[in-house]
């Protein structure tokens, strides 16, 4: 347990921080499910009005530093690269 005050404070940021970035990440999983879904059902034009939702929740959370900048980039990638696969064939 802390014991000075700037310590106790840390811990009551940290807490809501934590729950934050939490939410964050629940609603990018989310987000990407349905366009993986999306996906796979070949579904092309209601990926492509997905597409372009999911990549700005993923630069909000890499500006936010809750993801890291590779890991949003490696998403984005990927996910445009399903999307291409889908059109093309």
């Amino acid at each position: 347990m802390a014991h000075s005050l700037s310590a106790i404070k840390r811990v009551r940021q940290n807490e809501k921080q934590r729950l934050r970035n939490r939410s964050y990440r629940t609603r990018l999983r989310t987000q990407i499910k349905k366009l993986r879904a999306a996906i796979d059902a070949d579904k092309a034009d209601e990926a492509k009005k997905l597409l372009p939702d999911t990549i700005s929740l993923l630069d909000l959370l890499v500006k936010k530093r809750i993801l890291h900048r590779n890991t949003g980039n490696r998403y984005k990638s990927r996910l445009t690269r399903r999307l291409s696969a889908l059109a093309a064939s």
